[in-house]
């Protein structure tokens, strides 16, 4: 009687099995991208933040959807990722939405507004004010759809050739600055340039170029900055933080099982974690070692950035009244910040203030 009992139930199970099996195998299709990053992979934060990504992918769908990563320039250069995506060159980019801000000034957001968030804030406002659905509005006519992934947290002003007394100093000045920045500094006299981090040191080196900001200590070591300029400003008012984004083609998107999505949103965000950490364990030594290179490091003027905040201020203002998307951000981060900045103060800048002082002291 056990026997039988047993017989019959192995049949059952067998037989559910045989069901089962094909539309697992439905459920998990073998999928192949490929993801075109706007970083040389001399960058092994920000590039290696790719591999990372692709590698969890890999690991959350039992190696099923497999996600290949290249660098800036082996398929498109870094500054067209979105492009590359949009057109279906890719299925997918990594980029700084900064870049595009030609297209439209509103992508700004997506990375850093300047004076805008600091790394804490911007997740925060992406995640739950509503951010992120403004700005998949403004890709979505642009047949994508995005994701945060990793921030650089907030980045150094850069490399110059000669020391910025005072706002006289900036005009003239050929400044190689991401994103929308260069407006502010062109309405200051200065002369923005958008460059791709491999082509950066080139042209400081042979004065194409007289000052260069790309992300912070450890990534600025190895461009060489350097080497080619001594004078090392803080901070970079343009990028309280530096978020990256996952892009993909909409169309491929929207025809990816949901658990593969769900695959895409939950590596970028555990890349978040991957790559803001790094970047605050290796920047400390790195900007240790650059002082010992004979890095000169200076803070910008008040007067400089007195100077800088009022002329985004009124760039705001004129682009508030004429594009929507941008309006309708501006509107949502600067309600955002006048709050998020009440709490910092009380918390996290009474503490950081106080740890500061003793470090001093002892």
């Amino acid at each position: 009687m056990e026997r039988r009992k047993f017989l019959t139930a192995g049949g059952l199970g067998l037989a559910a099995s045989a069901v089962a099996a094909p539309a697992i195998a439905q459920s998990m299709p073998e999928v192949r991208w490929r993801l075109a990053a706007s970083w040389p992979k001399a960058l092994d934060t920000l590039y290696g933040g790719c591999e990372y990504f692709c590698k969890r992918v890999a690991e959350v769908t039992d190696n099923k959807f497999q996600i290949q990563p290249f660098a800036s320039g082996e398929i498109v250069p870094g500054l067209q990722v979105l492009d590359a995506v949009s057109n279906g060159t890719v299925e997918m980019g990594n980029t700084a939405l900064y870049y595009y801000w030609g297209k439209n000034p509103a992508f700004t957001f997506g990375t850093s507004l300047p004076f805008g968030l600091n790394t804490r804030q911007h997740i925060s406002w992406l995640l739950w004010n509503g951010g992120q659905d403004m700005l998949n509005d403004l890709l979505k006519e642009h047949n994508t759809i995005g994701v945060p992934t990793g921030s650089t947290g907030a980045q150094m002003g850069g490399w110059f050739r000669k020391e910025i007394k005072t706002v006289d100093d900036l005009k003239g000045l050929k400044f190689r600055v991401g994103g929308f920045a260069g407006t502010i500094i062109g309405k200051l006299g200065g002369v923005p340039q958008q460059i791709a981090a491999g082509d950066i040191y080139p042209a400081l080196e042979k004065g194409t170029i007289d000052a260069a900001e790309w992300v912070g200590p450890y990534d600025d070591e190895k461009l060489g900055f350097v080497k080619v300029a001594k004078y090392y400003y803080y901070p970079g008012w343009w990028e309280g933080t530096g978020q990256g984004h996952n892009i993909m083609n909409l169309e491929k998107w929207n025809a990816l099982p949901k658990h593969y999505q769900a695959a895409i949103s939950t590596a970028s965000l555990d890349t978040f974690t991957w790559v803001t950490g790094k970047y605050d364990y290796v920047n400390p030594p790195a900007l240790k070692r650059l002082l010992a290179a004979g890095a000169i490091l200076k803070p910008f003027p008040q007067e400089v950035l007195e100077a800088c905040y009022s002329a985004a201020s009124e760039i705001y203002a004129d682009l508030s009244k004429t594009n929507p998307h941008f309006n309708k951000m501006y509107a949502s981060l600067s309600a955002f910040r006048a709050e998020s900045l009440a709490w910092m103060q009380v918390a996290e800048l009474s503490y950081d203030s106080f740890m500061m002082r003793m470090r001093t002291k002892t």
